[in-house]
């Protein structure tokens, strides 16, 4: 399956295909050109499909590897030096590529380093996570964690190209699996109640994983769609936050060590639900229908943290304009709205 980012210019090819990491060196080196390449990954995933990846260009190509250890703690702004420095010492130039081969942390690290090493450089996303390829690895969005709070420090970079393999999927701990379903069931909520009426009726994921293509290609495309309408997050693209604004301060919370990133929009869906459904602005019964789903991949539904301790870290929200935040609800599944109030509005939900 191929999809394209239509952005003229800057417009980029999307691949999903099973079996895909075998054709992936060819694919890199002819949009690599002859420039020189690095690979930015992990220390669990370049073991998996980094060495392979390196031999194989190796053979046409001068390649450095850049190994962070995994995890959100290395989405760090003072991580990026270390990058810059490994990229001085290969000896990379404007018209190279930096390819970011892992989950959403890696493409949003490598995705940072490349949009301000030499004031850009060229970027292949490789995603490996089901987060990532639902969600992160498109639309151009990287950044980095400030202390105060998650993405805090970011650009806007587009990818020369995605390619996305679902048989990466089966080397992923079962809790990454879940991860990801947080953000495939939130495209369900704002965008397609097909989508997620389908999500529902799986017995598990394994079952799900018959159709991962096709659910994987659908998450993209509505992303893609949303993206081409709205580039730089100020309208449509909002609803793609829909459980972040909650989430993101659950996770800082918790200094990043207790709940994931799609843990934690699952819990912010659940709560920014109740809240709109208790004011009438929800459909009633929605909240139990996203609660359901959640819990039937394994996903929390709450963090049992008292709001009031959230409203530091929420504060500092990316979409907290002139006091007031834009927070992302639903009328109905697969019917978003935009609701404008202050942080104090999760304060109607005592306890998160």
């Amino acid at each position: 399956m191929k999809l394209t980012v239509n952005l003229g210019k800057d417009s980029y090819p999307i691949l999903i295909e099973q079996g895909l990491m075998a054709r992936t060196p060819g694919l890199i080196a002819e949009a690599a050109g002859t420039g020189k390449i690095a690979i930015v990954s992990d220390d669990n995933v370049f073991p998996i499909y980094g060495d392979a990846l390196k031999q194989a260009l190796a053979k046409t190509h001068t390649v450095i590897d850049i190994v962070v250890p995994h995890g959100e703690t290395s989405k760090r702004f003072d991580i990026l030096p270390e990058l810059y420095s490994a990229l001085l010492e290969g000896h990379m130039t404007r018209t190279d590529t930096i390819i970011a081969l892992g989950g959403g942390v890696i493409g949003d690290l490598a995705g940072m380093a490349a949009a301000t090493y030499l004031r850009g450089v060229n970027l292949i996303q490789i995603p490996t996570s089901l987060l990532a390829q639902v969600d992160s690895s498109v639309g151009g969005k990287v950044a980095v964690d400030l202390a105060e709070g998650k993405n805090l420090a970011g650009a806007f970079k587009h990818p020369r190209m995605v390619l996305i393999d679902p048989l990466t999927l089966k080397t992923l701990d079962p809790r990454f699996i879940t991860d990801g379903m947080g953000e495939v069931i939130k495209y369900g909520c704002i965008k397609d109640v097909n989508l997620f009426d389908q999500l529902a009726g799986y017995d598990n994921f394994d079952d799900l994983f018959q159709n991962i293509d096709e659910i994987i290609t659908r998450c993209v495309d509505i992303k893609r769609d949303v993206v081409e309408k709205d580039l730089y997050d100020f309208g449509d693209r909002l609803c793609l936050n829909f459980g972040h604004t909650i989430g993101h301060a659950i996770e800082q919370y918790y200094h990043y060590e207790r709940y994931s990133h799609g843990e934690a929009v699952a819990i912010g869906m659940r709560a920014i639900t109740d809240i709109s459904e208790k004011r009438g602005l929800t459909a009633p019964g929605t909240s139990a229908r996203i609660q359901d789903v959640l819990s039937h991949y394994g996903l929390p539904l709450a963090a049992g943290v008292k709001s009031e301790l959230l409203l530091d870290a929420i504060s500092r929200d990316k979409k907290n304009i002139h006091n007031n935040l834009t927070y992302v609800i639903l009328k109905s599944i697969g019917d978003y709205d935009l609701l404008k109030d202050s942080r104090e509005m999760i304060l109607e939900k005592e306890v998160i």
